[in-house]
């Protein structure tokens, strides 16, 4: 390489180093130190000198943000971590409560809190490998997501290469959203072109993402907040969440500076009044606080239910409200039978979007609320994102009104609408013969969470049971091109293509499959907590109420529901359709244990700190060698784990006389099998 090229890369490296600087400086700190002509001035610089010499284009150059070739689909990303949704408090009692339960699996108050703006956006996970940014997926159902990565790569707010000394790999967690000034001058672009304007923020982010095109994604100038480190290896030891964000800043990260670190719950809330009062000073929407334990041994401490961490909570801000008219209550009849009663409005537009149809949950709320047709009604989004009715303004009430009851009949299939006992919503009887239901479970079957058949949405759904071709999801296995050709709209390549997918969706994992049989209670997490435990869809159906809910995340309603799903004869003709029809009813074989199975026939429960393991790394170690981690202590249970700050379940543990192992003696416990405990 001759001098002239060697001055030439010299100053190419120098460029994307000023660059990367003033893009951290301008997106991180908001402190940038040179305008923006002579910022463009220099990214103009660095663009001719890729132009003039593609040897010395870096991958990692701001000029590859954009320009990745379009994609027919987004591939599915596994997390290395759960990216686990967050419980509620919409009052400061619930607040409480959630704090008590805190105190409660503790023993003792929380060594401080981090409270955080939740950002109304999109959840992603981004991965950064020797420091370079290698994959960005979305939440999806929280244990598999969608591959974002080229779109990702366009926001100016996501380094593709972090700063300073960065761990072999680590994937954080972050929210990518729309900047209200963003937002708005969009709808004024919209607006000259006589187009629709976009309806909000989150939504037109959301959208934004999952572009086909990059480019799109780009032209939209999102941006990203980043709340979490998910996963990492090699990175410092750090003690709490607080030190975490301080460092995942230092390496380039963009962590909201709103945060903040409190000592008392009644911190907390003084963070709560604050962040409502100054709700709309910012240029992002929020729709609440996040609320964390902020030491790390807290949160391995008190650990995760199957939908959510024990140590975090989402407190939802007051949402904005509006007055409309009621002008029917109308029923819907879901995939389980349930029976939901929804209010059909006057158009009105609350929290960003133009609300016509609000739930209204279930008779008894209706009766409670007091809301008849006809009436003036206070409508709200809770948490800004489900529209509700909050109930009549009984001084605008015409004379005479009626008030509603759910009618003794369905109206979708004639059968009678019961209310089991004990409980709050009303069922329909008609089975799959109401078309109501069987149109929403044939659309939750084939959904992207459950069986994933890409063709049958509603629309299809309806024209398929209009023309007699399905009565349940088995028969959604015998479709033919032929059968779809006989239908209106259909030709040879979109019959083609959903005849293909369902062949596909034959092949889906078994919690998939759990998930789309509809079961009350049971989300894609607990479908997939029941599909790794018991590994069939037999095993399930055979399993009896106390079996299923020794699993670690799932309770006695849960197990209860389940059990009772696998016991109805119906359910269990369909699961024989399913099977006949070639359906994968359960998981494979194992690969043979590469370590002696010295704990087989041991059921665990870990809690508390461990010296050297992480709580998944624990259970891992344990499942390995043949053993079983449940979530809570029984007379069963063979043994305790404790670490440090080992809680309540110490304590029952002791009451039970079930045998504690400290981490050293887990260590012997690993190493010898239980012989070594001798």
């Amino acid at each position: 390489m001759d001098g002239g090229i060697l001055e030439t890369a010299e100053r190419y490296r120098q460029l994307l180093e000023e660059l990367r600087e003033h893009n951290y400086r301008y997106h991180n700190l908001d402190a940038a130190i040179i305008d923006d002509n002579t910022y463009d001035a220099l990214y103009r610089e660095l663009v001719e000198i890729e132009q003039a010499h593609p040897e010395l284009v870096d991958p990692e150059s701001l000029t590859r943000r954009v320009g990745a070739p379009p994609v027919s689909a987004f591939a599915p990303v596994t997390h290395r971590e759960p990216m686990f949704g967050l419980d509620n408090a919409t009052t400061l009692e619930e607040l409480d409560s959630w704090n008590e339960r805190l105190v409660g699996h503790l023993g003792r108050d929380p060594g401080g809190y981090s409270c955080e703006l939740k950002i109304d956006g999109l959840a992603v996970s981004l991965t950064y490998e020797n420091g370079q940014l290698t994959q960005a997926a979305t939440r999806g159902d929280g244990a598999v997501g969608e591959d974002i990565t080229a779109n990702a790569r366009t926001i100016r707010s996501v380094p593709m290469v972090l700063r300073g000394q960065a761990p072999t790999v680590m994937e954080v967690r972050g929210e990518i959203y729309l900047p209200v000034s963003e937002f708005e001058a969009l709808n004024a672009r919209q607006a000259e072109a006589g187009a629709a304007p976009y309806i909000n923020p989150r939504n037109t982010a959301a959208g934004s993402v999952r572009q086909k095109d990059p480019s799109m994604t780009a032209s939209r100038n999102l941006a990203v907040w980043i709340y979490q480190l998910g996963y990492v290896e090699g990175g410092p030891r750090l003690a709490s969440h607080t030190e975490q964000m301080a460092w995942l800043s230092e390496l380039g990260l963009r962590v909201n500076p709103a945060n903040a670190t409190v000592g008392t719950i009644d911190e907390v809330k003084a963070y709560i009044a604050s962040a409502t009062e100054h709700r709309h000073v910012h240029d992002y929407e929020t729709d609440g606080i996040v609320v964390k334990a902020d030491l790390l041994s807290d949160q391995a401490e008190v650990g995760f239910t199957a939908r959510s961490p024990r140590w975090a909570i989402a407190y939802k801000l007051p949402p904005e409200e509006k007055n409309t008219i009621l002008k029917s209550i109308e029923i819907n009849v879901g995939r389980t039978g349930a029976v939901t009663p929804y209010a059909v409005m006057e158009p009105v537009f609350v929290g960003g979007v133009t609300v016509t149809n609000a739930t209204l949950h279930n008779e008894g709320e209706v009766h409670r609320k007091d809301v008849r047709p006809g009436d003036t009604v206070v409508v709200r989004r809770a948490g800004d994102v489900i529209p509700e009715v909050v109930g009549p303004v009984l001084d605008l009430r015409p004379k005479g009104l009626r008030r509603w009851n759910m009618p003794k009949n369905c109206p979708f299939c004639g059968n009678p609408i019961v209310l089991p006992d004990g409980e709050a919503k009303a069922k329909c009887t008609g089975g799959f013969a109401c078309g109501s239901r069987l149109r929403e479970y044939l659309y939750h079957f084939g959904s992207r969470g459950a069986m994933d058949i890409e063709g049958l949405g509603y629309k299809t759904v309806d024209a398929l049971v209009a023309a007699d071709l399905i009565r349940d999801p088995s028969d959604i296995y015998n479709l033919t091109i032929d059968d779809l050709l006989e239908l209106e709209g259909w030709a040879t390549i979109s019959a083609t293509k959903l005849v293909e997918s369902i062949e596909r969706s034959k092949k889906q994992t078994l919690g998939r499959l759990v998930f789309g049989l509809g079961i009350d209670h049971v989300g894609a997490t607990v479908a997939r907590l029941l599909a790794e435990h018991f590994r069939s869809i037999e095993a399930i159906a055979g399993a009896t109420t106390d079996e299923i809910a020794e699993i670690d995340g799932i309770g006695p309603e849960i197990a209860s529901s389940v059990h009772s799903w696998f016991a109805d004869k119906d359910n269990a003709a369909l699961i024989d359709r399913l099977a006949a029809a070639g359906v994968t009813l359960a998981l494979p074989e194992p690969a043979a244990p590469t370590l002696p199975q010295t704990l087989e026939g041991l059921t665990f429960v870990i809690t508390g700190t461990l010296d050297g393991f992480t709580r998944d790394s624990a259970k891992s170690a344990v499942v390995e060698r043949g053993g079983k981690v449940t979530g809570s202590v029984s007379a069963r249970t063979s043994a305790l784990i404790a670490g440090e700050n080992a809680g309540s379940k110490l304590a029952k543990a002791e009451s039970l006389g079930v045998t504690v192992l400290d981490a050293e003696a887990f260590e012997r416990l690993l190493a010898r099998g239980p012989d070594g405990l001798v």
